[in-house]
């Protein structure tokens, strides 16, 4: 007992603020990987890699096994190679959520007050076709882009180019109409596109939810949530529901009310009223980078 009390005060005394660090930094990046595959295939996968590794490490090292232990050496090297091509899709969506995480702009300024009221003029227009076709239960997806260009989803629909007006979005979601299988593209304060395909989400969450009302809508609004930072507004076919995802996250029954508050707030989180300090900027990134992705929300 004495002995393992010397050696406890033995690394106290050796042990300085860069030691602190390092277990701070290797921290950090553990819980980053675990937060970014949290609620994913992957998740189950990379438990079962790891049941297994320490399964052969205990066995190898209690019994005598010279073959099975030089083979176990030999395939390790091999996992290596085998990680970047088992966690493609996850490692994609990392790189992808930080790279929208790092685009701050220290020289961005608002937007002047002529944008922001056709913004929210537009916006508004959304809000009620929305409303209207949650009471006529017309499924409709509306990607509203933000700061990330969507060129490459506009091009796999029909391009528009025309005015954000309800009576449009109504006509374009009318059941069985050539455009109303697909989602609607809104940039620049205009329709885009219309019909186009929206990536599917593969984090598991309405994979999980014990409801069935959420179909491939849902999965591609949260989907294009994912791998952008456009704001997807969801109506239900079945039950009418609206929702809205945002940054992997699904927030749902919405009424017209709360959309009109709720999508402004979405849309211009990251207007920047005045200067803000580089700290503040770089807490930011930190926070944006480490949020929990995939949280329903009723």
């Amino acid at each position: 007992m004495t002995e393992f009390l010397n050696n406890i005060l033995f690394l106290l005394q050796r042990f300085n603020w860069s030691d602190v660090l390092d277990i701070f930094l290797v921290t950090v990046v553990f819980s980053s990987i675990l937060i970014l595959l949290r609620d994913t295939e992957a998740m189950v996968l990379l438990r079962g890699v790891f049941l297994i590794i320490v399964l052969l490490s205990l066995l190898t090292s209690l019994v005598d096994m010279p073959a099975f232990s030089w083979l176990f050496s030999t395939l390790m090297p091999t996992l290596v190679f085998a990680i970047p091509v088992i966690f493609a899709p996850e490692i994609r969506r990392a790189l992808e959520r930080v790279g929208r995480a790092s685009n701050i702009s220290f020289l961005r300024r608002t937007s002047s007050l002529a944008i922001r009221e056709e913004i929210e003029k537009a916006l508004q227009a959304i809000v009620k076709a929305a409303g209207r076709l949650s009471k006529r239960h017309h499924g409709a997806l509306i990607v509203l882009q933000r700061g990330q260009y969507m060129t490459e989803y506009i091009k796999t629909g029909v391009p528009l180019n025309a005015e954000v007006t309800p009576e449009l979005l109504l006509q374009i979601f009318y059941p069985n109409t050539p455009l109303h299988d697909g989602s609607v593209i809104i940039a620049d304060n205009r329709v885009k596109a219309a019909s186009c395909v929206m990536p599917l989400s593969a984090s598991g969450v309405l994979n999980r939810s014990p409801e069935r009302t959420m179909g491939l809508r849902h999965r591609a609004a949260l989907g294009i949530s994912e791998v952008s930072d456009a704001i997807a507004i969801v109506v239900s076919e079945e039950t009418g529901n609206i929702s809205i995802a945002h940054n992997g996250r699904l927030i749902r029954r919405l009424s017209t009310d709360r959309l009109l508050y709720t999508l402004p707030s979405l849309f211009f989180a990251d207007e920047v009223p005045g200067e803000h300090k580089p700290l503040t900027r770089f807490l930011t990134f930190i926070k944006r980078l480490l949020q929990p992705n995939g949280k329903d929300k009723a």
